[in-house]
């Protein structure tokens, strides 16, 4: 497998949208709960903290506000991400209705340097990640 794809639909404008994708103290209440660091630029760091799993390293490749946010991360905690231990996330925004539809696509799972058990146990945990993430997302979006 070399990619997740979620899609939801929230019921919060795109600017609310990217607020809780892209602040830090948004990101920290849905996804990375032991704390996150978001150095909104292409280049700039990335960091994910989960106090039961440790901190993950990553760094921004493509911000398009109120659009597209993606990111590359190692995902093994405490080690720099580099070709062959990071995966690429990517987050579309697409204007619908009153709402927004959210869609994250997580990819490089094939070419993780791992044995396969350990590249499919990283999918199946980024899926239920995800699948918990963009529901939280949605309420926190909400009430921006």
């Amino acid at each position: 497998m070399d990619s997740i794809e979620r899609e939801v639909y929230v019921d919060a404008r795109p600017e609310q949208v990217w607020s809780a994708l892209t602040n830090p103290e948004h990101f920290a209440t849905w996804y990375a709960f032991g704390g996150a660091e978001i150095d909104l630029r292409p280049g700039g760091s990335l960091v994910m903290r989960w106090d039961e799993h440790g901190e993950y390293r990553g760094f921004v490749e493509t911000v398009e506000p109120g659009r597209r946010f993606a990111y590359r991360y190692a995902v093994d905690p405490d080690v720099a991400p580099v070709p062959g231990n990071s995966n690429l996330v990517e987050f579309t925004l697409t204007p619908d209705g009153e709402g927004t539809r959210l869609r994250v696509v997580e990819s490089g799972f094939d070419r993780l340097e791992f044995p396969e058990d350990v590249r499919a146990k990283h999918a199946e945990d980024s899926g239920q990640g995800w699948d918990g993430g963009l529901a939280a997302l949605a309420e926190v979006a909400r009430g921006l």
